[in-house]
């Protein structure tokens, strides 16, 4: 006997939403994962959690499918373009995480700079109490930190990284009213930055853009952070450059297979790991899940949604 809500289903569950979220969508709308839905007919919205992906393939399952809200502001794992073709609308969560991912992007800067999980890291295995000295590391105050995408996540970082006393650069589509100094190009931004903070959205548009030319153009003295999408570094030529101290190092919170990181970065003292935890906290997360709430609640009532993408 199916477990199904007697009324129909207008709301469904797709990818790895966070327990809090489902919760919220199933008590509010007895909206079931996609895998437990009997017919598909009727649904008219799909959750995505988790960067699951949004393709031709789920449109064809949910035939009535008429928007779909993305929890998350990076929507890259949504086929946007076959989306807008079969008259679907996507929304996603910006701005409500963006103090958290611009905290974390700066925490990354000032860890590769003044090397404090490679100074914990130092501690924990004895190394200084036998005695032997760490490094020394890179100043803040005067570093020229590159921003590669100066949309609301990176101006935010890139005010924060001024009040550090860093020098701010950027590149992004176009030049920008702000006092910070712009590039024409990528490889323009690396060559003139100690550290090259990658923030700009994922998707083919991006792949790739930081590739072994933008590397070498950072230099040997250099560093990479990203906090953007795994798919925005060409990981294969960071782990090159790397190897072959072609930079001095990096600060990555995402990957191109995640939650799989190359064995190379993984064994580096000159690298700092993160699983993706940009927007991780518990304000962050729960106004991310209150927003994706609203999309929804707007979309059922009036055919709209708060924060469409596009």
């Amino acid at each position: 006997m199916s477990s199904q809500p007697q009324h129909p289903v207008r709301v469904v569950q797709l990818g790895g939403l966070m327990p809090f979220v489902r919760s919220w969508v199933a008590e509010r709308y007895a909206a079931p994962a996609l895998a437990d839905l009997d017919d598909p007919a009727g649904v008219e919205v799909a959750v995505v959690g988790g960067g699951a992906a949004v393709g031709a393939a789920e449109m064809d399952a949910l035939p009535d499918l008429r928007a779909v809200v993305n929890f998350g502001v990076g929507y890259d794992n949504v086929d946007v373009a076959e989306a807008a073709r079969r008259g679907i609308v996507v929304s996603n969560t910006p701005d409500v995480l963006t103090d958290a991912v611009a905290d974390l992007a700066v925490l990354l800067v000032l860890d590769v700079l003044r090397r404090a999980s490679a100074a914990d890291r130092f501690v924990r295995s004895g190394a200084w109490a036998r005695g032997e000295r760490m490094p020394l590391a890179r100043d803040v105050r005067g570093a020229v930190v590159g921003v590669l995408g100066l949309g609301r996540i990176g101006s935010a970082a890139a005010a924060r990284l001024e009040a550090f006393g860093a020098e701010v650069h950027y590149h992004s589509r176009r030049p920008r009213d702000v006092a910070w100094t712009h590039h024409v190009s990528p490889v323009d931004l690396a060559r003139a930055s100690d550290v090259l903070l990658v923030l700009v959205p994922g998707g083919d548009g991006t792949r790739h853009l930081v590739d072994a030319e933008v590397l070498d153009a950072l230099g040997a003295d250099g560093f990479l952070v990203n906090v953007a999408r795994g798919s925005v570094v060409d990981e294969d030529a960071l782990v090159a450059a790397l190897e072959d101290g072609r930079i001095a190092g990096a600060g990555l919170d995402v990957f191109a297979d995640e939650p799989h990181v190359p064995a190379a970065l993984l064994r580096r003292d000159d690298v700092v790991l993160l699983p993706h935890v940009g927007s991780a906290t518990t304000g962050t997360r729960e106004a991310m899940g209150r927003l994706v709430l609203d999309n929804v609640d707007a979309f059922l009532e009036r055919g709209e949604l708060v924060t469409p993408v596009g």
